[in-house]
């Protein structure tokens, strides 16, 4: 289950994507400046995803932590 700081994480990530996505359907093709927008945004979403990796470590740490002392 997802706390809310995973949620909020988990929401902004899937709200990039759905840019990144749009940005690719455009017709035309991309600008200069709409390609720096796509990388930016694919480095936040890396980044956000990360951090959803860190956040399921510990959790995943605490309960095994948990788990033996009992």
């Amino acid at each position: 289950m997802m706390t809310g700081p995973a949620s909020a994480i988990k929401k902004e990530a899937f709200e990039l994507i759905e840019l990144q996505i749009d940005a690719l359907r455009r017709e035309g093709g991309l600008t200069a400046s709409d390609l720096a927008d796509y990388h930016t945004r694919s480095e936040k979403i890396t980044r956000l995803y990360r951090e959803l990796d860190r956040m399921a470590m510990t959790n995943s740490r605490i309960k095994f932590r948990s788990t033996r002392a009992s």
